[in-house]
């Protein structure tokens, strides 16, 4: 954060830099954006600055970390343009969805800890009695009956890309593999926490990118720990605004 200058001190936009560790230039692009109040000038046109704009910037570059940079700029352009309402608007915004992004992954963590072990099973309710799944594979109707809904619904899923079996070419019958299974699974607890098939497609997306569970409990901790940071970072970005808001007066 910035220094603390007297009041009624006249800051040159070289010290409003200095004292954030910006360029003179930065300072005069985010006066023009409106994150900053509209300088002074003094006789020959040279901008000159006061401790409220190092308020300003001090709580604009609070802000980014929990906001954004967009969303911080616009909180602060609705400040500066005496809209507080609707910088309190958009901070309610930024707390509405780190708190969906705490409930999505509450839910894959809560998927994950229901899932079970499943063995391959071997003929398909649809295939007839002679198939056979082969090592490591199982059909539509015991995966079904596993987890306790209809072969139709598996359909659906995968029409929605939730699952993506691979079909047996002397059969043509669907053929689930471990990674099938496991994703079925993942789909199935998140179905029931709530969750509509278009906001599971993409989580089950980063499981097959991460390369399975275990990768993807690596990156669901790192997702915790950045949403914590998120939270405190927009708690820090509070507290400046506060003071920036209460020198305005």
């Amino acid at each position: 954060m910035g220094q603390n200058p007297q009041i009624g001190e006249r800051l040159r936009p070289i010290d409003l830099a200095r004292g954030h560790g910006l360029s003179t230039q930065a300072v005069r692009n985010y006066e023009e954006a409106g994150i900053l109040p509209a300088a002074g000038r003094t006789p020959h046109g040279y901008r000159t600055y006061t401790p409220l704009h190092a308020r300003a910037l001090d709580a604009f570059l609070a802000l980014v970390p929990g906001h954004g940079h967009q969303r911080s700029a616009s909180i602060m352009r609705a400040v500066n343009e005496g809209v507080a309402d609707e910088a309190f608007r958009l901070i309610d915004e930024s707390h509405a969805q780190l708190l969906e992004d705490r409930r999505t992954l509450q839910a894959v963590e809560s998927a994950l800890r229901g899932l079970e072990p499943m063995e391959a099973s071997g003929a398909d309710a649809d295939a007839g009695p002679a198939a056979v799944s082969g090592p490591g594979g199982t059909f539509i109707g015991p995966l079904a009956a596993k987890l306790g809904i209809r072969p139709a619904t598996l359909r659906t899923w995968e029409r929605a890309g939730l699952v993506l079996p691979h079909r047996d070419p002397r059969t043509g019958y669907r053929v689930y593999g471990d990674a099938d299974v496991r994703d079925a699974q993942l789909a199935h607890q998140l179905r029931r926490g709530g969750h509509l098939l278009e906001q599971i497609a993409p989580l089950l997306s980063q499981v097959r990118a991460v390369g399975g569970l275990e990768p993807l409990e690596a990156a669901l901790r790192d997702w915790r720990g950045r949403l914590s940071v998120r939270g405190r970072a927009m708690l820090t970005g509070a507290a400046s605004l506060e003071v920036y808001l209460r020198e305005r007066g």
